[in-house]
């Protein structure tokens, strides 16, 4: 489906669907046809208008006006001024009604002009009630709000005039509440959310385009707790659709045959208990492109039995993947390439097959007629070696990715730095001062926006919002830094909260150590994570700026992507102003946040190109450092809340082949020697000894990696033990090591100590492999050049 190419119209008729489910939950208040005050006699209305208008302008105060507007209304079809006004097609045609009523006048001969403040003056006495899409489209909305906070509703008015802080704000705010008074009737205090939700609607059809202020006018609204207490806390909330159902799942695929999207609608309300939504939706998109795709290749097919060729050519469609490439000289050639996950795809079919039997067994009279041979064998399914490539992938993308992860810190704080002293210097300078910089030359901009503080760049002639620039700059930095020092999950970021931190006192010294709680997220379990002091100054940075000047940080709803519900309001950590009110971040804006950044910083991968980085690449380099700097997995398993070792070895790039060997080896004889009772919770003795185990490991030269609880073979002299780890930072010192036995050796020899000798032999032979590992290591990457792509005739 295409994204672009389509009139603004329709792009907007797209932008409105949002608020369909809170339409249905939050439905606006009907039309009425009649109501008593377009049911008056002329003089009546006569005598009101013109006893609103007598302290207008001389043009407003024109009797003429009014009584030219009642006899244009009079000579209409109707027992109402409303009926009248509906029958004239004055409604239909919005901006255009003034001269189709001039038009009559001058048919008529009259002599008097008609002027819109009487039409006005007429809306506002509630004579009339014109559409919200006349309203939206005619123009008239400023003299509308000055004319209704006259003589409609003025405490309304002056109270929601009063709440709204600033002046954009105000102006769209008092405007739409005269819009929705104007077509519904009544005071303020009516206005019902679905009122608003249909305005909004009928801006967005109208006008092409999204009017801005909408969620100011939502939010002071609200604020005047006229919308009780089931109100969404944002506009924002209304606008997402929230999770779908089953149904609205699987008809998205529009499928023709409609007792397969009936069973398939089945089989997901079978599922849906024992899945997250999550899941659940990538299940329905996948059994739905299973069948559209059999329906699109093969028209009227309505069973589940499907032939061994119209299996096998599905799975080949699958397989593969149409590419155009485009030649030098411009033109285009189309060819099929291989999909790499095509094998996730023949999975859930799979189980969907097996399923149907299985339940068929228990229910065979709800699924006993679905069930058919399944189109995919059990070798289909088979991921093995495709996990191996994928984490051959993803042990490259880290090992290109950790090194350079100091250098991105250096910039992302330095980028933070000079924005932060540049707006400084900005809020101090008067308009039109020149503004230097970190080597930039910035000009005060004389500007009347209340956003922001903005500068003149001297060299592009653009504007830039500093304030702006500043917080992006505050965020991408801070998200860096906790995703660098935590490992979480990009979700489990955004919805850090100021009860996140948390403290334990150690028993044994009565020491406070702050924790870092980990709400539950992919695995539904909880977790803590010890604050190192880096982190800790992160986060109180983080907190003290959220917080400003208030005494506790704010609270806000957050959005949980994966399950698309909204979160009950949280005094959340990664949240920031925007106009008038505090929003919590989501994960798409802190990806666009570290995009940014890295741009900014020209860091490249081996190929030339600049380096991306995701956020889950942060949770990769933190499972590998902390391992290759001895963290046992099983204890980087809590840390990373993975229920499987094996996934968090998954994660490691890099891990010396002799301790994984040694510590598998010790687990296995562990298990068949000690007893069972031993596997319980370990005291606090145990743990100070198996902590104490780790600290001991380091060495002047570098690591031992021997497992726990097992002797040191060579008796300490390390430099001969396979399981030590050399330090490429302590090669000077074994270089010296080396130099010192060569001579001790020479010495031996020639005094004729020959059994002395050869033990110092090994030890010159164990420096030199230790050498070598180091030189191996700085020396693993070798540029074996790109191969050019055969040029097709």
């Amino acid at each position: 489906m295409s994204a672009g190419g389509g009139s603004p119209r329709a792009a907007m008729s797209v932008w409105a669907a949002g608020y369909r489910a809170a339409r249905r939950r939050f439905p606006p208040r009907p039309v009425a046809e009649d109501w008593p005050a377009t049911a008056q006699t002329r003089e009546q209305v006569s005598g009101q208008l013109a006893a609103m208008t007598a302290g207008g302008t001389r043009s407003q105060r024109s009797p003429d006006g009014i009584e030219a507007l009642l006899d244009w209304l009079e000579d209409q079809e109707g027992g109402s001024w409303q009926r009248r006004w509906l029958a004239s097609g004055a409604d239909a045609a919005g901006a255009r009604w003034l001269a189709l009523a001039g038009q009559w006048l001058s048919q008529r001969g009259g002599r008097a002009r008609l002027v819109p403040w009487a039409l006005m003056a007429a809306v506002c006495g509630d004579i009339v009630r014109p559409s919200l899409a006349w309203l939206a489209g005619a123009g008239y909305d400023a003299d509308l709000a000055r004319v209704m906070a006259a003589f409609r509703d003025p405490q309304g008015f002056a109270q929601l005039a009063q709440l709204c802080g600033q002046p954009t704000a105000r102006t769209h705010t008092l405007r739409r509440a005269a819009a929705i008074l104007a077509a519904k009737g009544g005071m303020i205090a009516g206005i019902q959310i679905g009122d608003l939700l249909e305005l909004l609607d009928t801006e967005a059809d109208v006008l092409g385009a999204a009017r801005p202020g909408a969620a100011d006018c939502y939010r002071l609204l609200r604020q005047m707790q006229i919308f009780g207490p089931a109100a969404p806390t944002r506009l924002r909330e209304l606008r997402t659709a929230g999770q779908r159902t089953a149904e609205e799942m699987i008809d998205r695929h529009n499928l023709a045959c409609r007792p397969i999207r009936d069973l398939l609608v089945d089989y997901l309300k079978e599922r849906q208990p024992a899945m997250d939504y999550g899941s659940l939706e990538q299940l329905a998109r996948k059994l739905g492109m299973f069948w559209a795709d059999l329906e699109a290749h093969h028209p009227g097919i309505d069973s589940l039995h499907l032939s061994a060729e119209v299996a096998d050519a599905w799975k080949q469609r699958l397989r593969t993947k149409p590419v155009t490439i485009t030649m030098p000289d411009g033109s285009k050639t189309v060819t099929e390439t291989e999909r790499i996950c095509h094998r996730e795809f023949l999975t859930p079919v799979r189980a969907f097959y097996l399923d149907l039997a299985q339940w068929a067994v228990e229910d065979p009279g709800r699924w006993a007629r679905w069930v058919a041979p399944c189109p995919v064998g059990a070798a289909d399914t088979i991921q093995g070696k495709i996990q191996r490539h994928r984490k051959s992938r993803m042990d490259a993308r880290t090992r290109e990715r950790l090194p350079v992860l100091p250098a991105l810190i250096r910039c992302a704080a330095r980028q933070h730095a000079d924005a932060a002293t540049l707006l400084h210097a900005a809020r101090t300078a008067a308009p039109s001062d020149i503004i230097t910089a970190d080597g930039q030359v910035l000009a005060r901009a004389a500007t009347s926006r209340a956003a922001g503080v903005w500068a003149e760049d001297m060299v592009t002639g653009k504007r830039r919002n500093l304030t702006t620039e500043e917080d992006r700059a505050f965020w991408a930095w801070a998200a860096i830094e906790v995703l660098r020092a935590t490992g979480v999950r990009a979700e489990e970021l955004v919805q850090l909260s100021h009860h996140s931190l948390v403290q334990y006192r150690l028993p044994s010294t009565g020491e406070l150590i702050p924790l870092l709680q980990i709400a539950p997220s992919k695995t539904d379990a909880e977790r803590l994570l010890v604050v190192s002091p880096e982190l800790a100054d992160v986060l109180a940075t983080i907190i003290s700026r959220v917080r400003g000047n208030s005494p506790a940080v704010p609270l806000v709803a957050a959005y949980d992507d994966h399950e698309r519900v909204w979160l009950p309001p949280a005094p959340v950590l990664f949240q920031r102003r925007i106009g008038a009110e505090n929003r919590a971040i989501p994960t798409a804006t802190v990806r666009k946040l570290l995009a940014a950044a890295l741009a900014r910083t020209g860091l490249t991968g081996p190929d030339g190109a600049p380096l991306h980085y995701t956020l889950h690449d942060f949770r990769r380099m933190f499972l590998t450092d902390a391992i290759l700097n001895g963290l046992p997995p099983h204890i980087a398993q809590v840390i990373a809340g993975h229920r499987d070792i094996n996934v968090t070895l998954g994660y490691k790039a890099a891990y010396p082949e002799e301790a994984i060997q040694a510590h598998l080896a010790f687990l296995a004889r562990r298990r068949a020697l000690r007893p069972t009772e031993e596997y319980r919770t370990p005291t606090d003795a145990e743990w100070e000894e198996f902590l104490g185990h780790f600290e001991r490991r380091k060495v002047a030269t570098g690591t031992c990696g021997r497992a726990f609880n097992t002797p040191c073979i060579h008796e300490h002299s390390c430099l001969r033990c396979a399981l030590h780890w050399p330090d490429p930072a302590q090669r000077p010192r074994i270089t010296e090591i080396r130099d010192n036995l060569i001579a001790r050796i020479a010495e031996a020899e020639h005094e004729g100590w020959l059994g002395e000798a050869e033990g110092l032999k090994i030890s010159l032979a164990g420096a030199k492999d230790k050498l070598a590992q180091i030189d191996r290591r700085s020396h693993r990457t070798t540029d074996l050049g790109m191969p050019a792509a055969p040029r097709t005739p």
